[in-house]
C-alpha cells in the first residue's frame, strides 16, 4: 500500500454504528409499502440509522428514483425517468402523518425532462403534508430547475418553512463535480427565493475533501452570504462507489469545528459542520421557533376565517 493510499484510509471518526431497531425497520417497511423513495437510502447517507431510529425527521425523495443528471459525487441512479406519479404527494403526506414527524425534508431527483423541473409535484407534496400534518415544518430541497424562475414561483407558492439548494462544492470544482449545474445559477436561485419570500430561511450545503483549498471554502461562504443565505451545512465527501470521484482528503473534526466558527462569525444564523454532516442532518434543529409558530398561526387564522364565513352565511 502506498503512502497516499494509507493516508486516505477512512479514519475512525467516520465509522458509524448500525442500529436496525424496531423503529428503523418499521420506517423502512413503511417506505416500501407506500412505494416511496428516500435520499437517505438512494444516496447512501451515513446517518440513516441515527435519523430513522429517532423518527424526528425524514427526507423523502420524490419524482421517482432516476435522475436525469449524472453528478460525479452522487449515488442516485441516472437515466430516463418514469412518468410522473400524481398520487405520490398523498402517499408522502400519509407517511408523515403515520410517523408523527415534527419536521420533514422533501427533495427530488433532477427532472430536466420536465418543463417545470417537477415544481408542480413538489408544491402539491408540500400542500398535502400541510393538510395531513399542519404542525409539521417542511423543508424543500429542489434542483436548480435549469434556472427557470416561473417554476421557482410555482414551488414557492406552497409556502415551505425552509428553502434548501446545495452548491455542493467550491466554484473551481463545480464543473468537475456537478453535472449540468452552474455555481452562479445556484446562487441566483437562492437569491430569487428571498425576492419571492423574504421571510423564508434559505440554506445550502458544501462537501469538502474533493480537492478544494480553505480559501475557496471561505470564498463560498462569502458568496452564499452575498446571496442572503441564512443556514449552511458542511460535511465530508465520501466516495459512494469506485466509479465516483475519489476522496482527495479527509478533514479532521477539529477542522470542521473551525469552519463552523468561521461561518457563524461571518453571519450565518446556523451552521452544522462535521465529518458526517449532510444537508438534512439535524434539519429539525435548524428550524427556528418562529417558522414553526408562523405555520401554526397560519392554520389557526385559516380555521377562524372559515368559521367567520360560515357564521356570516347563516346570518
Amino acid at each position: 500500500m502506498s503512502k497516499k493510499e494509507e493516508h486516505l484510509r477512512k479514519p475512525k471518526w467516520l465509522e458509524t454504528k448500525i442500529n436496525t431497531n424496531g423503529s428503523y425497520s418499521g420506517l423502512k417497511k413503511l417506505m416500501r409499502d407506500k412505494k416511496l423513495n428516500t435520499v437517505c437510502e438512494e444516496a447512501r447517507c451515513p446517518n440513516i440509522y441515527e435519523c430513522w431510529s429517532e423518527r424526528k425527521t425524514a427526507t423523502f425523495m420524490i419524482l421517482g428514483d432516476t435522475c436525469t443528471r449524472g453528478c460525479r459525487f452522487c449515488a442516485v441512479k441516472t437515466g430516463m425517468p418514469n412518468e410522473l406519479d400524481w398520487d405520490e404527494p398523498e402517499r408522502v403526506a400519509d407517511s408523515v402523518e403515520i410517523m408523527g414527524l415534527k419536521h420533514v425534508v422533501v427533495t427530488a431527483v433532477a427532472r430536466d425532462d420536465l418543463k417545470d423541473g417537477g415544481a408542480a409535484v413538489f408544491a402539491e407534496t408540500v400542500r398535502a403534508i400541510r393538510r395531513k400534518k399542519p404542525g409539521c415544518t417542511i423543508e424543500i430541497l429542489p434542483s436548480d430547475m435549469k434556472g427557470d424562475y416561473e417554476s421557482l414561483h410555482t414551488l414557492m407558492s406552497s409556502e415551505p418553512d425552509i428553502f434548501n439548494h446545495n452548491i455542493e462544492t467550491v466554484r473551481r470544482l463545480t464543473k468537475k463535480v456537478r453535472a449540468r449545474a452552474m455555481y452562479d445559477r445556484s446562487l441566483t436561485l437562492l437569491q430569487r427565493v428571498k425576492e419571492i419570500a423574504p421571510d423564508v430561511p434559505t440554506k445550502s450545503s458544501l462537501m469538502v475533501g474533493l480537492g478544494e483549498e480553505k480559501e475557496e471554502i471561505i470564498e463560498a461562504m462569502d458568496d452564499l452570504l452575498a446571496h442572503d443565505v441564512n443556514i449552511m451545512t458542511i460535511g465530508q465527501y465520501l466516495q459512494p462507489t469506485k466509479k465516483h470521484l475519489r476522496v482527495e482528503r479527509y478533514y479532521h473534526p477539529d477542522e470542521f469545528a473551525e469552519l463552523k466558527q468561521i461561518a457563524l462569525s461571518k453571519g450565518f444564523r446556523h451552521c452544522e459542520s462535521g465529518p458526517l454532516v449532510r444537508s438534512s442532518y439535524h434539519a429539525d434543529e435548524q428550524v427556528n421557533q418562529a417558522s414553526a409558530q408562523r405555520r401554526i398561526d397560519y392554520m389557526k387564522g385559516y380555521e377562524t376565517q372559515e368559521n367567520t364565513q360560515v357564521d356570516f352565511t347563516f346570518n
